[in-house]
């Protein structure tokens, strides 16, 4: 029979293992994972170890006090990151001094208790595998903290059943975090790296991001890289939604790519994944959307509507339609998409429309936590994403071109961007090509367009500039300009 667990508020649940204590420090029939030898050898090294090594090794994987099971050992290494933080090398004797200033000696045993551990070992070559163990024991013991929290917070759930959902995953994917410390490694490494990449560049083999297929915006950017935030803004119903969709279409059946699939995430807040469907079918097939809706297709049409719908079914592509999703919400269901599938973008439609906290004083500083929450999205996924933001009325006002300050309700918003692309209608229309005004339903290769600016206004890591774009309003298609494809 399995006997109760007592969490900290005194309730009881079912569990094999036994009752928790109430400082969560043991289990009823025996201690939470640890390796007292491992800890005493490691705090041995650390107190023999002249040169500080070990102790800064143990700094650099982000070793505290609460790493260590035993209350003796937790305030010994305390007193190591002081006398450290004093630019005191530690041994006995001066250990013993700093517990005695923290009126800690007497309880670790007194100065006896250290010599006795120092005697313990006889070298310090095996620090790096004590080191492990002691983490490695931390974090089951962080497991099962882990996991009487969720028991209490469901027990005791006063909020939103999602959010405290989201808010368990993240605290279990931190776990994991805790295990990818990356030590600091020699320059050799990453100039190594470096020069691969250049490599391949000169050699024209390969771009360093994912190319979106427009030629002179990949070659503005070099692709969209991993770990980026890509901010895309227009005014409502100048093409953001499309442009945006084109790019995940353009990647997903890209020749580049056919044997490495990109898989692709679209969570499509304003639109519902059928509409979304709808409008990719229609733009890649380059099927009217009003005709069709009004069963004006030709049968030549429906058969392109077919073949394309089943490309789009092989395709690497999620969409994700829930309306009103938190930032937290958002970055724990890509969390579990990656867990499944390798992503390489994200596509968030639109900023705007994710809900913020409540508690926030602004909409202002709602819209502030979202954008630094994507922008720490794409770092902890390591994928570019693309997040569609509206622009205010200021540019439509003033009769101009968008600019940065135009992005809607935050600043931040233009602080955490790798990368801002504003499209704009162009102004300057007496050398682009008139739309089509005699046949305006037509499907033909010479149907009507707009052209759209495209405005690379920031690049946090290179240039920017204008590109003009065709936009194929029927089709909700964009498409480069065949001559003058960049505005200076």
């Amino acid at each position: 029979m399995p006997t109760a667990v007592s969490s900290s508020q005194g309730k009881s649940y079912s569990k094999k293992e036994g009752t928790i204590s109430a400082d969560r420090s043991t289990i009823e029939g025996g201690p939470l994972p640890s390796n007292l030898e491992a800890e005493q050898a490691l705090l041995a090294a650390c107190i023999v170890d002249a040169s500080g090594e070990v102790l800064g090794r143990c700094m650099e994987q982000s070793i505290g006090p609460d790493h260590f099971y035993h209350p003796n050992h937790q305030l010994i290494f305390g007193a190591l990151l002081e006398l450290h933080r004093e630019n005191k090398l530690a041994d006995e004797i001066l250990l013993a001094d700093k517990l005695s200033s923290l009126g800690q000696l007497e309880l670790v045993g007194g100065q006896s208790a250290l010599i006795a551990l120092t005697e313990r070992i006889d070298s310090t070559g095996y620090a790096t595998h004590w080191l492990s163990v002691v983490k490695e024991k931390a974090l089951l013991r962080n497991c099962i903290r882990v996991a009487f929290e969720m028991i209490d917070g469901a027990n005791d759930l006063q909020g939103e059943v999602d959010d405290f959902l989201s808010n368990m995953e993240q605290r279990v994917c931190s776990l994991s975090d805790e295990q990818s410390i990356r030590s600091s490694i020699p320059l050799k490494e990453p100039i190594d790296d470096a020069m691969a990449q250049i490599k391949r560049m000169l050699d024209k083999k390969d771009s360093d991001g994912l190319l979106t297929g427009y030629k002179d915006l990949d070659d503005l950017t070099n692709g969209l890289q991993p770990a980026e935030m890509v901010v895309l803004a227009a005014r409502p119903s100048v093409g953001k939604t499309s442009l945006a969709m084109n790019i995940v279409e353009n990647i997903a059946f890209s020749p580049k790519y056919l044997n490495d699939p990109k898989n692709i995430l679209v969570f499509s807040l304003e639109m519902s994944a059928t509409s979304l469907a709808m409008r990719l079918i229609c733009g890649r097939a380059k099927i009217n959307m009003n005709s069709l809706r009004r069963g004006f297709v030709a049968k030549n049409h429906a058969e392109k509507l077919n073949e394309v719908s089943k490309e789009f079914q092989d395709a690497s592509i999620w969409v994700d339609d829930t309306s009103g999703l938190t930032i937290n919400q958002i970055r724990a269901k890509a969390r579990r998409v990656k867990t499944r599938h390798p992503l390489s973008l994200i596509v968030v439609d639109y900023l705007q429309l994710i809900t913020g906290d409540s508690r926030s004083p602004s909409r202002e500083n709602e819209i502030s936590n979202i954008s630094r929450g994507l922008k720490a999205m794409a770092k902890e996924l390591d994928v570019p994403v693309v997040v569609l933001s509206q622009l205010n009325r200021d540019s439509e006002k003033e009769k101009r071109d968008p600019r940065l300050s135009d992005l809607r309700e935050s600043g931040s918003i233009e602080q955490d961007a790798d990368i801002v692309m504003l499209l704009g209608k162009h102004r300057k229309g007496e050398d682009i090509r008139e739309m089509d005004q005699d046949n305006p339903e037509s499907d033909s290769g010479d149907e009507d367009y707009e052209p759209i600016q495209l405005i690379l206004a920031k690049q946090r890591n290179g240039p920017t500039g204008r590109l003009n774009l065709a936009f194929r309003r029927k089709w909700t298609r964009f498409e480069a300009m065949e001559s003058d494809p960049r505005l200076n």
